[in-house]
């Protein structure tokens, strides 16, 4: 059978909630998303906690996790100071840069600009080498609702370029969830064909009615590589529809099972974790 690596991502979940989730609850959602079988988690991020409260805890939160052993525990980095703390971190495997084709967004996101942000990339390739693994999100990958200069081809001549500087994987977002299926399977399916499939991997967001269709999408050009987060809890801040998820864990492995594609997570426990998740949302978002 074959395998899908699926990317749970709590840090996605829980980044915008107005309340502090108390680090102890955090350990013990993650321990049992790892008892359940999940191998790849987006789990904290290094960032200013001015910027992001909820991840001021993220050197805490590492230390209380069994070592990886196989695993991958990512925290995202927005800058360089992140990156000095990620390189720190007990436990940590990868980080990962959210990068942007849109002007406007990369300077919501980062704070700082396109030409400014190529520098930190590759800065970021070398710093991370023989140390941890890098992933970069190019968001907008799909279409750009700041009405900035998107094609196909800007897409592929990013990933050309991140190549170029090193970058071995790299995770196509829709960051604002507004893009069709079809538009999501012409770039990957171009992307496929220029790169291969190796090291592509699609963050998706979406309307709930429009989940199993994107990943369909996503399957079709491909791509093994998906993420998401139980209950469909996150998203982006910026996107201004409270509809608009991740795609929801609990909806979409026992889909990719169904297709045949093993995942290696427990499916029977999903309810409760995805109980769980809505839980916490209830509690602190």
């Amino acid at each position: 059978m074959a395998t899908v690596k699926w990317v749970e991502c709590p840090r996605d979940a829980w980044q915008g909630f107005s309340r502090f989730i108390p680090t102890e609850e955090k350990v013990a959602f993650l321990k049992n998303l790892l008892e359940a079988g999940f191998r790849h988690l987006d789990l904290t991020s290094f960032v200013s906690p001015r910027w992001v409260p909820q991840m001021a805890d993220a050197e805490e939160v590492l230390k209380s996790l069994p070592p990886p052993e196989g695993r991958t525990y990512l925290a995202i980095v927005a800058n360089e100071r992140g990156l000095e703390r990620a390189l720190k971190a007990p436990n940590l495997t990868h980080v990962g840069y959210p990068f942007s084709l849109s002007e406007t967004f990369q300077r919501k996101n980062t704070n700082r600009s396109l030409e400014e942000s190529w520098p930190l990339v590759k800065a970021m390739v070398e710093g991370t080498r023989g140390r941890l693994g890098l992933v970069v999100y190019l968001s907008m990958a799909f279409g750009n609702p700041y009405d900035d200069p998107w094609s196909v081809e800007k897409v592929l001549e990013a990933v050309a370029r991140l190549r170029e500087l090193g970058v071995e994987e790299i995770a196509l977002a829709d960051t604002y969830g507004v893009a069709e299926a079809a538009t999501i399977r012409e770039v990957l399916q171009a992307a496929v064909a220029r790169f291969g499939p190796e090291g592509l991997g699609a963050h998706l967001h979406a309307r709930p009615q429009g989940v199993l269709e994107k990943v369909e999408a996503v399957l079709e050009a491909g791509i093994t590589w998906l993420e998401g987060a139980l209950a469909g809890v996150g998203g982006c801040p910026f996107a201004g529809d409270e509809l608009v998820g991740n795609l929801p864990t609990e909806v979409v492995l026992p889909y990719l099972e169904r297709r045949g594609l093993r995942t290696g997570v427990d499916l029977a426990r999903l309810p409760l974790l995805a109980e769980e998740a809505a839980r916490l949302k209830a509690l602190y978002a």
